[in-house]
C-alpha cells in the first residue's frame, strides 16, 4: 500500500519521529527500521519493555490524525483499471485500522479482503503475508507478482515464491537487489489482459538498470 499505491511516507516519517521523541528513541532510527514492517514488530524493537499493544493504539492515533500529503502514486489508477475484481489485494504492514482509512482517503477502492497486520502472525521479510495473500485470492503464489517498494517486502516476496517488482520510489536501488524487476514507479510498464482472458500481461516501458 504504501508506496506502491499510495505516498504516506512523510506522513508515516513524522508519526514515528514524533512517537520515538515520546518514548526516547532516536526518531532517525525509528523510521529507518518502521518501513515495510508491522508497527507491533517495529515497537517490539525500539522499546521491548514497553506494552506492545498499548504503543500500536499510541502510534495508530499519531498516523490516523496524520494525513497532510497523502497522494495516489503514479500509474496506479490505470493499473488498477485493467485488473479484474477478485484478482489483486492488498498486502500491507499497516493495520487494518489505518489501511482503510488512507485507502478510502486517497479514493483507491478496497479489495473485499484484505491482509493486514492483525491477520499473520509473521510479517514481512516473513513470507507468510504475501502467502496468506495468494491463499485469499485462490492463486498459487509462483503465479503472482507482488509490487513492493521496501527491503523487507522484496524479501517477503521472493521467499513466498512470487515474481516481485519493485519501484525505486522510496529506497535505493541497493536495498531492493532481491526484485526480480525494479521500476520507478507504477507508471514503468503497461498492464492488459492476457489474450487468454485469465491473468495479466505486463509490458515494461522503463525498467530501472540495477548499477545506477
Amino acid at each position: 500500500m504504501d508506496g506502491i499505491l499510495i505516498s504516506s511516507i512523510a506522513s508515516v516519517e513524522r508519526s514515528w519521529s514524533k512517537w520515538a521523541r515520546m518514548r526516547g528513541v532516536d526518531p532517525e532510527y525509528a523510521c529507518k527500521i518502521a518501513h515495510g514492517r508491522r508497527a507491533i514488530e517495529t515497537i517490539a524493537m525500539l522499546r521491548p519493555d514497553l506494552d506492545s499493544e498499548a504503543e500500536l493504539k499510541v502510534i495508530e492515533d499519531i498516523e490516523l490524525a496524520d494525513g497532510e500529503g497523502l497522494s495516489v502514486l503514479p500509474g496506479v489508477l490505470e493499473l488498477l483499471a485493467v485488473l479484474p475484481k477478485g484478482s489483486w489485494t492488498v498486502v500491507t504492514s499497516a493495520t487494518k485500522r489505518i489501511a482503510c482509512g488512507r485507502l478510502a482517503e486517497a479514493g483507491i477502492p478496497v479489495p473485499e479482503r484484505i491482509v493486514t497486520a492483525e491477520y499473520v502472525t509473521y510479517g514481512k521479510p516473513d513470507p507468510e503475508p504475501f502467502l496468506v495473500g495468494a491463499r485469499l485470492l485462490g492463486i498459487a503464489p509462483e503465479e503472482c507478482v507482488v509490487f513492493e517498494d521496501s527491503s523487507s517486502g522484496v524479501m517477503a516476496g521472493r521467499a513466498a515464491g512470487c515474481t516481485v517488482v519493485a519501484t525505486t520510489f522510496s529506497h535505493s536501488i541497493e536495498s531492493l537487489e532481491a526484485a526480480n524487476y525494479l521500476v520507478k514507479d507504477l507508471s514503468g510498464f503497461r498492464a492488459s489482459k492476457a489474450p487468454s482472458g485469465q491473468g495479466l500481461c505486463l509490458v515494461f516501458t522503463e525498467l530501472v538498470a540495477r548499477n545506477q
